[in-house]
């Protein structure tokens, strides 16, 4: 019979660690790719049902977004009360934000906007700081998306602005943001 290592244990107890090294492995490569991505999850669509997206594939195949057809946009985002998600990267809790009124919000990057645009601070610099966004890790830059990635008021006010125009405030799920077109 097959001879068992006492420095490895049971051929039982190594496939057990193996399985639980492999989850684990899967675990943490999955957590790199979500964190790698360009695109706040804050920032997307809301996410659709499986039979939905089944439904979308076999009624219509979508082009590959060319360059072409892309933007790319930093912003500062400060939820408020009403923000579907009420949490942040520098409030886990919700603390703050389920203290924070869309008025206040608003009045806050008003401030924010008038300070960037006089050349007090920079974009990036404040997002870093102030942003509820996970994208502050990145001075705000949210890399390039195309049509339908962001939410719509998101996306609209995005399309509209010119290379290095800042919008007005712009009010999404999410909360109240600032955006910054950058290419």
């Amino acid at each position: 019979m097959g001879r068992e290592n006492p420095k490895r244990g049971s051929s039982a107890d190594e496939h057990k660690t193996r399985g639980k090294s492999r989850a684990a492995v899967a675990k943490i490569e999955s957590d790199r790719k979500r964190k790698n991505s360009s695109i706040s999850s804050a920032d997307r669509k809301p996410s659709t049902t499986t039979r939905e997206k089944e439904r979308d594939k076999s009624h219509k195949k979508k082009p590959k977004m060319s360059s072409a057809n892309q933007v790319r946009a930093s912003h500062i985002l400060i939820k408020h009360q009403g923000s579907r998600r009420k949490a942040s990267w520098k409030d886990p809790e919700g603390r703050v934000i389920n203290n924070t009124t869309k008025d206040s919000a608003i009045s806050q990057l008003k401030a924010i906007r008038e300070d960037i645009v006089s050349g007090k601070i920079k974009f990036d610099e404040v997002a870093s700081r102030v942003s509820d966004c996970s994208s502050a890790k990145r001075g705000g830059d949210l890399g390039p998306f195309g049509r339908g990635q962001m939410q719509k008021p998101f996306e609209e006010a995005t399309y509209a602005l010119k290379v290095g125009e800042i919008s007005d405030i712009v009010e999404t799920d999410s909360g109240v943001h600032i955006i910054m077109r950058t290419g």
